[in-house]
């Protein structure tokens, strides 16, 4: 888990464009964020275990 003032730093509207920061919206992982989902890889190994991210699931073959 991010820190609560990284997070809250991550929110805030930047300066430039180009420093957006985009964190995963579960645990705040900046590191991995896949966009199309809005959470990390991890997060997203989780959710799609779980069965809680539609159309998504785990490859076995």
């Amino acid at each position: 888990m991010a820190k609560k003032s990284v997070i809250a730093r991550a929110q805030k509207k930047p300066k430039y464009s180009t420093r957006i920061v985009r964190r995963c919206w579960r645990c705040g992982r900046k590191r991995g964020y896949i966009r199309d989902f809005g959470v990390c890889r991890i997060c997203l190994r989780e959710l799609a275990a779980e069965g809680k991210i539609p159309g998504l699931r785990k490859a076995s073959w």
